[in-house]
């Protein structure tokens, strides 16, 4: 408290609690179930490292809460980021004005059902009555019921001011009123908000000033930890200062990068236990909230997610790999362009007893917006297939199970499908068991949950169609690849660096736009495409021509140009 700048924080931390009127003095009886609270101190942060604000919030010690006494519910939706994700496409695609969102104190808003008492903050008793207790109106941080109280406040106003809670994602509202479109996504206190008439924004922004203290932060640059860059072309969501976070916690800050994520070769991998499993648990963990923003590391993690219950020197040096690789693409993200085609199609895919412990499969699939990748999924089947077919069966229904979610959210936000969505895959035994109702041998055993994909394809819904193994997307996350198809896969999936044309700054106008950028040229604002490379003169006799550099966007991409020379 003799700090200044914290002062002015509890200061301000104890002026919005009574504005709120958070909790009323009664006398304590001996019924009463009394908690106590304390203080924390939070310096806020922003994405460069530099210092924003200083935060202190008061916060009840809800680990002494009794169920049923002190509270009953505590569930409250999580937001999906394949949603957010999708948000994002359509409002780019349809040049919606988004809105990022903040509630001030946001738990404190939330109105509390069950009776609550709490011990009056040390430093700050009423000289009139010390010896009375805090009831509890609205709820505080830490108290178990927090969370749900807040939602259910909110959720209230928002659907009175005429908003539906989409059935597919609880934490998405969509309106929809004379033609006019808005959809609210809401992750605790940080929304985003768009729509389709900028005036019906700004008059839904003035109500949720007046009863929740809103602030418009104006176009969303830093939401859920993805740092997000806008360009003419549409959204460059990256997560480059986490990733430097992860090499700096690692120590490998300066280490040597490497092409691919994984070896090609998985066999060979040493019983030696890891010395501190704790640690190789606390990296994983932050590789998997990385992912969020990179699908080409999606197989990789979910490998060696699958080792940490007990780590071996073998597990450990695949995780340095993945670090080593992240190094080398740390400026790496999802590009999100401006696309009018909103068609959503599939690419699904399994590697056949690709575990060597339980032989089961690996299931991998991408859900594509158009062009932009909105979901994808590498994961170990539940069960051990007999044959390949019966492996990519699975997977084709565990991707048109995905594909149907989907369409439900296009739907609660106005954009129909009106053709089948497309699933594509390169097993043709598995196109026609999806099409026909045939009974074979090898497939008579399947579950009945199985034939989900069959129903939907028959209904008009999903269309079953096969494409060749080279231009399966879903391949990356089924395996691991060799370094120049695993380059083009990822580079179809929309993962690169930021929209600019080279990492060298200025080129001369006879230069070729690097193979990394092309994609990027037309969005850009400040990106001119490259006029045609003129002819060179012949050198004179008896002078050595001078050798011309491969233009690259990364130094993996030189070792592929290399090998094509």
């Amino acid at each position: 408290m003799k700090h200044p700048g914290w002062n002015i924080a509890v200061m301000d931390e104890m002026g919005r609690i009574h504005m709120l009127h958070t909790w009323s003095l009664v006398p304590r009886t001996e019924d009463m179930n009394v908690l106590s609270s304390k203080w924390v101190f939070t310096p806020k942060m922003k994405p460069n490292g530099e210092l924003n604000k200083l935060k202190a919030r008061l916060v009840a010690k809800g680990f002494d809460q009794e169920e049923g006494l002190d509270y009953l519910e505590t569930f409250r939706p999580v937001v999906h980021t394949a949603t957010i994700r999708m948000i994002l496409d359509v409002a780019t695609s349809k040049d919606w004005q988004i809105k990022q969102l903040d509630v001030s104190n946001a738990f404190l808003h939330g109105e509390l059902k069950e009776p609550v008492f709490m011990f009056q903050p040390k430093g700050f008793e009423d000289p009139e009555k010390p010896d009375h207790v805090c009831k509890l109106t609205k709820a505080l941080y830490g108290l178990k019921q927090a969370p749900r109280a807040w939602f259910d406040t909110f959720s209230n106003y928002i659907i009175d001011y005429g908003f539906t809670c989409s059935k597919s994602d609880p934490s998405l509202f969509h309106y929809h009123r004379n033609g006019k479109k808005m959809a609210l996504l809401m992750y605790v206190d940080d929304m985003l908000l768009t729509g389709s008439d900028p005036a019906l924004l700004q008059d839904l922004l003035d109500c949720l000033n007046k009863r929740f203290s809103m602030k418009d932060l104006g176009k969303p640059h830093y939401f859920l930890g993805v740092e997000i860059e806008s360009y003419t072309g549409g959204m460059f969501l990256h997560q480059q200062a986490y990733a430097a976070d992860i090499l700096h916690q690692a120590s490998m800050s300066d280490c040597n990068p490497m092409p691919t994520p994984l070896p090609l070769q998985l066999d060979d991998l040493n019983s030696e236990p890891f010395s501190e499993p704790t640690y190789f648990r606390s990296l994983v963990g932050k590789l998997q909230y990385l992912t969020i923003t990179r699908p080409d590391i999606q197989y990789a993690v979910n490998f060696i997610c699958q080792r940490m219950h007990l780590p071996t020197v073998s597990d450990f040096h695949l995780l340095k790999r993945i670090l080593r690789y992240i190094k080398g693409t740390i400026n790496f993200g999802m590009h999100i362009k401006k696309d009018k085609e909103l068609t959503l199609h599939a690419f699904c895919d399994s590697d056949y007893a690709g575990c060597k412990q339980t032989r089961r499969s690996t299931t991998g699939f991408c859900t594509m917006l158009g062009s932009n990748l909105i979901s994808w999924s590498a994961k170990r089947q539940q069960t051990v297939s007999k044959s390949s077919t019966e492996a990519e069966y699975r997977a084709l229904t565990a991707t048109a199970q995905e594909l149907t979610w989907l369409s439900f959210l296009l739907r609660d936000l106005g954009i129909e499908q009106h053709q089948p969505t497309v699933l594509k895959y390169d097993n043709l035994s598995a196109v026609y068991l999806s099409t026909n109702p045939a009974l074979h041998n090898r497939s008579k055993h399947f579950d009945t949950d199985f034939h989900y994909v069959r129903e939907q394809v028959a209904l008009g819904l999903i269309e079953t169609q096969h494409v060749p193994a080279a231009e399966q997307l879903a391949d990356v996350f089924t395996k691991s690849l060799p370094k120049k198809l695993f380059f083009d896969l990822r580079s179809k999936l929309g993962v690169a660096g930021p929209p600019t044309l080279n990492l060298r700054g200025n080129v001369s106008k006879d230069s070729s736009p690097t193979q990394n950028t092309e994609a990027h040229v037309a969005e850009s604002p400040s990106i001119k495409p490259s006029q045609p490379k003129q002819k060179q003169p012949k050198p004179a006799k008896g002078v050595a021509p001078k050798k011309e550099k491969i233009p690259c966007s990364n130094q993996f991409e030189l070792l592929s140009s290399l090998s094509n020379v």
